[in-house]
């Protein structure tokens, strides 16, 4: 792997300018947007519910929408960053998503894979029926009408969720058919759906040596987006990762940029 300074920054840009490119992109990209990521340097803490703790009862489930009604209430007024204004300019085969925010969707990214869901929808775990999560937002508003201003000072987390441990009280509405309701998001203990990992793969595997994976504000933690790096590799499809900190694909990088993400994409379209 190339030694970390200007000249790799230069070199990085270099390699993938001309190129096809897959871009895979992580919560890094939107804290320009104001939404705080999972691993980064100053970073908050953070426990995620599980899929199996939220399917253990109505206690879990009032916990975390009790948390999520004042997280959404914040992440829904975040706008894209100049980050995604520059991958919806650069326009990549496949542009690859780990996050929930829908925020490339609203920069204007075509083709566009949000491996782990979009938070704007709601899925019914009984009839299945996907709904916004706008009008879920309403109907939480009306039974719990006091909730967002008692607690106002609730310190932002990653996902639309807040640091917020006393959530009883929370009236949690369930779907017209009586079904639980979750968010239309992949959690940890999930997997994501098969259809959406073969697209990402056909992709990557379209590169070749003439093509190169960009992995942008993404620590490659999660297996979920960290299989695409180590399928380019194996194929020998350049790989550079722009991401502040250490990642666990950086011995699979043909360059690792240290640099914030809006930053390098923007030289990139320049």
């Amino acid at each position: 792997m190339t030694v970390l300074d200007a000249t790799t920054y230069d070199a990085a840009l270099g390699l993938l300018s001309g190129r096809p490119l897959v871009v895979l992109t992580g919560a890094g990209l939107s804290t320009d947007s104001g939404i705080p990521d999972y691993r980064g340097p100053g970073s908050p803490s953070r426990m995620p519910m599980t899929y199996q703790e939220f399917v253990s009862g109505y206690d879990a489930q009032q916990r975390y929408w009790a948390r999520s009604h004042l997280g959404w209430s914040r992440m829904r007024g975040a706008t894209p960053n100049a980050g995604h204004v520059a991958l919806a300019r650069l326009d990549p085969t496949l542009l690859i998503t780990q996050n929930v925010d829908g925020l490339h969707e609203q920069a204007g990214s075509r083709s566009l894979v949000a491996l782990h869901g979009r938070i704007a929808d709601v899925v019914c775990l009984s009839c299945r029926s996907v709904t916004p999560r706008a009008a879920l937002q309403t109907r939480m508003a009306e039974l719990n009408p006091d909730w967002v201003s008692r607690h106002a000072s609730a310190a932002t987390r990653p996902d639309g969720d807040v640091d917020l441990d006393d959530t009883a009280g929370f009236v949690v509405p369930d779907c017209a058919c009586g079904g639980v309701l979750k968010p239309d998001v992949v959690f940890f203990g999930e997997n994501v759906p098969a259809p959406r990992v073969a697209r990402c793969y056909d992709a990557v595997d379209a590169l070749g040596s003439s093509g190169a994976l960009l992995c942008v504000g993404t620590s490659l933690t999660v297996m979920s987006g960290f299989r695409f790096v180590r399928r380019a590799a194996k194929a020998g499809t350049p790989v550079v990762i722009v991401n502040r900190g250490g990642t666990r694909g950086d011995e699979l990088a043909t360059y690792k940029v240290e640099a914030g993400c809006s930053e390098f994409l923007g030289d990139l379209v320049a």
